[in-house]
């Protein structure tokens, strides 16, 4: 029998944990999945925009996966290095083998004057915010701003901007915080520039993704059909692959439209790279550099700069891991050193210790990425299980005492069932289906409480 921790409860934990629990070479199998938030299922509840409702309907099947009877959950326990988290070599002493399925919770910075000015946020921020997650600071956002600048040109970029650009109306039915919904519904944000250093062909959104933008009833997208006719091949995108080719026909579709008067527009800008952020006590502005294709594949600046008015600003341009205290870290590709999941150690695999999803391989890929991400993982884990078996880890109610005492109580399932109970009955009380509770105290009450 093996007892193995997963931490992290976000699609590749558990991906990670069905994985285990449903193989048939090993038996007796058991999987604890940690988790530092009090909830499970990691971006897929704090990261997937509230109007993709089909997208959200994932937790469906993740919550039919974590309710395997061979799998339990410890929200609420922090794991790291430090006087409030369980060590990795603790967690070694607790159980046969350790996965850590911890994403990458960072933004890239752009590494710009001005970057860090009031009014300068990172997309992740924002999505936190109106995704109710529990470290997410306060509102102010909205409030305020007339213009705002989504720097990048990848599907946040677009979930950040169709958010900035929906009515409140539109989004009462999903479970945005009820606060955030009152900022959104003040907003006086009428123009979102969403700006690429790139041509339209090399965007790195999808074309489901940029449709939605053509369909929002309230805003309408723009496009300088001079400045995308920059790219070489917005003549002619037929040699592109399919996605490229598809989102270059799309935005022909928009190219050179006149507004057309509805109360907010959407302008997608191409080949402008940000080199500072201009303002005083907040930012007022975002000074880029005109860019054109260098014939290489790449781009070249060309001296030309431009400013566009901005408020707020929102850098949307990628995600980078974050270190685990206790784990060996590449701190220039974000990630930790493994071998098909193996966790290495100065070049040699690490008894016990594996990885999966994006602290694994970098953010790339979709949800569905990290599926055969933790098989590859499971695959070695399982190769492993002889060597592992021979480990003599505490027993499994010494195991979970010592995640009851980590420093914080435990959020089990039927804490976890509490909170969405709460979420339900708070949604019923403003009118609404379920609301996100937004706070820690707000979640571990409700948790504590029984909903």
């Amino acid at each position: 029998m093996l007892r193995v921790a997963v931490v992290g409860s976000g699609p590749s934990g558990v991906y990670t944990a069905q994985a285990l629990v449903q193989q048939r070479d090993v038996p007796g199998v058991t999987v604890d999945v940690l988790d530092r938030l009090p909830c499970p299922y990691g971006l897929v509840r704090y990261g997937v925009a509230p109007d993709h409702e089909k997208i959200k309907s994932l937790q469906n099947s993740l919550r039919a996966a974590m309710e395997h009877p061979d799998i339990a959950f410890f929200g609420n326990v922090p794991v790291g290095d430090g006087p409030r988290g369980l060590a990795p070599r603790r967690l070694l002493d607790l159980y046969h083998a350790v996965v850590y399925c911890v994403g990458a919770a960072t933004d890239r910075r752009l590494g710009i004057p001005g970057e860090d000015l009031p009014g300068s946020f990172s997309a992740t921020e924002f999505v936190s915010w109106y995704s109710a997650h529990p470290d997410a600071a306060p509102g102010g956002f909205v409030l305020g701003a007339r213009s705002a600048v989504v720097i990048g040109v990848g599907n946040v970029a677009v979930d950040v901007a169709r958010v900035l650009a929906r009515g409140a109306g539109e989004l009462h039915h999903t479970d945005v915080p009820d606060a955030a919904l009152s900022a959104l519904a003040e907003s006086r944000v009428t123009d979102i520039h969403m700006v690429g250093r790139r041509g339209p062909s090399q965007a790195k959104f999808t074309t489901k993704e940029l449709r939605e933008l053509g369909a929002l009833p309230g805003a309408e997208p723009l496009v300088r059909a001079e400045e995308a006719a920059l790219d070489p091949a917005w003549a002619d995108p037929t040699g592109l692959p399919a996605a490229g080719r598809r989102n270059v026909e799309v935005l022909h579709g928009w190219a050179g439209q006149p507004p057309t008067g509805r109360p907010r527009r959407i302008h997608l800008r191409f080949f402008l790279r940000p080199v500072a952020l201009i303002g005083d006590d907040a930012v007022r502005a975002v000074r880029f550099e005109r860019t054109v294709p260098d014939g290489r594949g790449g781009i070249a600046g060309t001296g030309v700069f431009e400013e566009v008015e901005a408020q707020l600003v929102l850098r949307s341009v990628g995600y980078r891991g974050m270190p685990v205290a206790g784990l060996p870290f590449d701190a220039e590709l974000g990630t930790v050193p493994h071998a098909e999941g193996r966790v290495l150690r100065d070049g040699v695999p690490s008894p016990g210790e594996y990885v999966a999803g994006w602290i694994k391989r970098g953010p790339t890929g979709v949800i569905g990425t990290n599926r055969s991400c933790a098989k590859e993982t499971v695959a070695s884990l399982l190769a492993d299980a002889g060597a592992l078996a021979a480990r003599r880890p505490a027993s499994a109610e010494e195991a979970h005492a010592a995640l009851r005492a980590a420093g914080r109580q435990p959020v089990e399932w039927p804490g976890w069932l509490s909170i969405e109970a709460a979420e339900a009955a708070l949604g019923r009380q403003l009118g609404r289906g379920p609301v996100k509770i937004p706070d820690w105290e707000g979640l571990l009450s409700a948790a504590r409480s029984g909903g």
